[in-house]
């Protein structure tokens, strides 16, 4: 009996020594991102520029922030968030889904109005949006939609019906919406003509010359467009930190700025 015990006890020390209560960490693998897809130029330029300084690879994932952070919740591997607003980023953290303190304001972005057709010299908005702004939109439409990211879920969805709400013209155009998957989605509608108007970032418009800029919505009239980001908290790529970190530094910010966002200073980006 007793030698069947200490058999036992070897055999539970190996299986012990086989399993480890947590992953180890892992250094040299892409480091996987989930990032609103309003951030595909200038993260793409971003972590571009870090693969080529570290030597390191990236793997990044666009979508509606809503759709990220549901995929996160459901356990899709990934090692860092980009969120285009708070509230999913909160979503995601109050799951318990964000590696404590590694969560920090990243940018801030712009709404306007645009349409169909390239640039001109004239970049200034060329309609005002008071008053009467929604009688303004009907007519600008002509019984066409007005393309706008999901208006419940997807952050520039959001900001746009906040936007078209405080300056009274969201209840005249509501019947007019196109909703798309994501912000991407709803520049694209309007690139190819298929909706008259659209509600994007600053930086969607920036990104596609077949678009221009009819108006730039007042900061105050929608929440203010903060992009949060994280290190997921399952992440076990010891690269995820210092992408993150490089992300929030100098070195990246014209990427950033070179796509209209604005880069919050690290000293105010922490919470």
């Amino acid at each position: 009996m007793r030698l069947t015990r200490r058999i036992l006890g070897v055999l539970a020390l190996g299986v012990l020594a086989l399993c480890p209560a947590s992953p180890p960490a892992r250094a040299g693998e892409a480091v996987v991102i989930f990032a609103a897809a309003s951030l595909k130029n200038a993260l793409d330029d971003a972590t571009a520029a870090w693969m080529k300084e570290t030597g390191k690879t990236t793997r990044i994932s666009y979508a509606g922030s809503n759709t990220l952070a549901k995929q996160i919740e459901a356990g899709a591997p990934t090692d860092l968030f980009l969120s285009a607003d708070q509230s999913w980023m909160d979503y995601v953290e109050r799951a318990g889904l964000v590696k404590p303190g590694s969560r920090i304001d990243l940018l801030r972005n712009a709404l306007v109005l645009i349409a169909p057709g390239p640039k001109t010299s004239g970049s200034d908005p060329q309609i005002a949006l008071a008053p009467d702004f929604g009688t303004t939109l009907t007519k600008l439409l002509g019984g066409g939609k007005l393309a706008m990211a999901t208006i419940d879920a997807v952050p520039a969805g959001k900001y746009g019906k906040a936007a078209l709400e405080k300056l009274g013209a969201w209840e005249t155009v509501k019947g007019q919406v196109a909703q798309a998957d994501n912000v991407r989605a709803a520049l694209l509608l309007v690139a190819r003509g298929e909706a008259p108007l659209g509600i994007v970032y600053a930086t969607d418009a920036a990104a596609d010359p077949s678009v221009h800029v009819l108006a730039t919505f007042p900061a105050d009239s929608h929440p203010p467009i903060v992009y949060p980001a994280a290190i997921v908290k399952d992440s076990r790529n010891s690269d995820a930190a210092a992408l993150l970190s490089y992300l929030r530094g100098s070195a990246a910010r014209s990427a950033f700025e070179q796509q209209g966002f604005g880069v919050i200073d690290a000293s105010a980006a922490g919470r």
